[in-house]
């Protein structure tokens, strides 16, 4: 039987979601927490990998077990894991469901501090030397729409089979001191959203114009656009399916 679990997880101390040969990953993790409580190697499927140092507010995976589940493995579950991962639910779905190829969006937040916050030295991006200008970076975020093939934001060197997304929202909000990136896709490229959010930062600084983006995004070079933003103000808020 097939079954999705819905978690999160603080994604510091951790080498990405995805199990790696020698760095301490949430997967690792997650399968070490199920394997023991089932008495039985569990492997798990994840929505996606985040990258080393990224969060997560909402992720899912699935895993196949002969066991009838209950809501029950949540708490134990919690009980067994770290205290920089939580599980929400446990559901059965269909054999063939997939958490990472029949996921239909993503959403992604990203965190700048516009002041120097000694309580979000962990979740943001302490930009504060610099001010940005959101109006731009939102300009910027129109042109976005427009495109398709986003290989000047993708990691180099990987095994993508197409760097094709379609972006359904992008848009900047302030509140107070803090601004918040958040854009959703039918599928991200890896690094792609720390290497818009670079790109934007480099336009709401004024060290290029929103319409240098089209060029960036035309060139379809990585080298084209800004420097990456740093991880740890990235979080996966949401990942869609088309069921209840």
């Amino acid at each position: 039987m097939r079954y999705f679990i819905e978690f999160s997880y603080n994604g510091k101390n951790y080498f990405g979601y995805q199990i790696q040969p020698k760095d301490i990953s949430v997967q690792e993790e997650l399968e070490k927490a199920l394997s023991t409580i089932l008495r039985e190697p569990i492997k798990t499927t994840g929505a996606g990998r985040t990258d080393t140092g990224v969060h997560a507010k909402k992720m899912f995976a699935h895993f196949d077990t002969t066991q009838d589940l209950s809501q029950q493995l949540v708490h134990q579950l919690n009980s067994f894991l770290p205290n920089d991962i939580a599980v929400y639910k446990i559901f059965r779905v269909n054999d063939d469901y997939h958490a990472r190829f029949d996921a239909t969006f993503r959403t992604y937040e990203y965190y700048i501090s516009l002041e120097k916050n000694p309580f979000t030295q962990d979740s943001a991006w302490q930009h504060w030397r610099r001010p940005l200008d959101i109006n731009k970076m939102n300009e910027a975020c129109r042109i976005l729409f427009d495109y398709e093939d986003f290989t000047s934001f993708a990691k180099l060197h990987t095994d993508n089979k197409t760097n094709l997304c379609s972006i359904y929202k992008a848009e900047w909000k302030q509140n107070g001191s803090e601004l918040k990136f958040t854009v959703s896709a039918n599928r991200f490229l890896r690094n792609m959203v720390r290497a818009i959010v670079g790109t934007m930062v480099d336009i709401g600084a004024g060290k290029i114009q929103p319409e240098d983006l089209r060029n960036i995004i035309e060139n379809k070079n990585r080298n084209s656009a800004g420097t990456s933003a740093p991880a740890h103000g990235l979080f996966l808020v949401d990942v869609g399916y088309d069921f209840e």
